[in-house]
């Protein structure tokens, strides 16, 4: 093979190659990631991305006095609320200190979160998170329209101390008021005060309303 061939076929080798790998570059910025396995070069289909559609707020460390009414006045001014709700104790109707706030916008609840995360309130730090739809309880916003009456206990305790009662159930009250009478008496004896106890008259009448104290 003369010279001139040689000279020939090195451009032409050189020219092949430098196609080849223009060529490989091209594919390899097109594609995503090359498989492990070999193989020619994978592109992954476009994706739009996922609309937010989270409307549920967690509010935790909530204060004292901060409650539905105060609530709502304060977090409408970001937005249209749906729903609201404070959880409470069942049995004494007293805050715990943790809530959910519904926003008619995903957006304005994104907002919300964002502002109001780690918020000063009345020396409470409000923690805020979003809640994903998935993971919002079916049973959230269950009697999240039933207004909070609170027990009024002071009526209860005195139906349950007014209430009519038996002949052997008066003589048990009867008992217990005298034993701790008795150490009462011994307390103050004890202590050294020289003071002369009011006796107790108990009524043998089957009703609370007949036991009285005398001072006498």
């Amino acid at each position: 093979m003369g010279a001139k061939a040689k000279k020939a076929m090195a451009k032409k080798l050189k020219k092949t190659s430098s196609q080849f790998s223009a060529s490989s570059n091209k594919k390899d910025a097109a594609a995503d990631f090359l498989p492990l396995e070999g193989g020619p070069a994978r592109k992954l289909p476009d994706r739009e991305p996922l609309e937010d559609t989270a409307s549920v707020l967690y509010i935790g460390r909530i204060p004292h006095g901060f409650y539905e009414k105060e609530m709502e006045g304060y977090f409408k001014q970001f937005g249209a609320i749906k729903r609201l709700r404070l959880a409470r104790n069942k049995k004494t109707g007293k805050s715990k200190h943790y809530g959910f706030i519904e926003f008619e916008s995903p957006k304005v609840a994104k907002i919300v979160a964002e502002c109001m995360h780690n918020y000063l309130m009345f020396e409470h730090i409000l923690q805020v998170y979003l809640i994903p739809p998935e993971r919002v309880h079916p049973k959230l916003w269950k009697g999240v329209n039933r207004r909070y009456k609170p027990v009024d206990w002071v009526e209860i305790e005195r139906k349950r101390h007014n209430k009519e009662r038996t002949l052997e159930e008066h003589k048990k009250l009867v008992e217990q008021i005298t034993k701790r009478d008795q150490k009462r008496r011994k307390r103050i004896e004890a202590a050294g005060i020289d003071y002369e106890c009011p006796e107790i008259v108990g009524s043998s009448q089957p009703a609370s309303k007949k036991i009285r104290f005398d001072d006498e």
